[in-house]
């Protein structure tokens, strides 16, 4: 589960750098939707992690 978690941060990571250079627009509405993919799967590491350590 935890790879699998690492692995699609990585990967929107990557989407996320590459969208920025080809729009130059931290605004543009593609951007701001990965942006906020990214912020959920962060979510979901951080509280796999946080029930690990209980």
């Amino acid at each position: 589960m935890l790879k699998k978690i690492e692995q699609k941060i990585k990967c929107l990571k990557e989407d996320i750098h590459k969208m920025i250079e080809e729009k130059n627009n931290l605004l543009d509405p593609e951007v701001i939707r990965v942006s906020q993919e990214l912020d959920i799967v962060l979510n979901q590491y951080n509280t796999y992690l946080n029930r690990k350590e209980v």
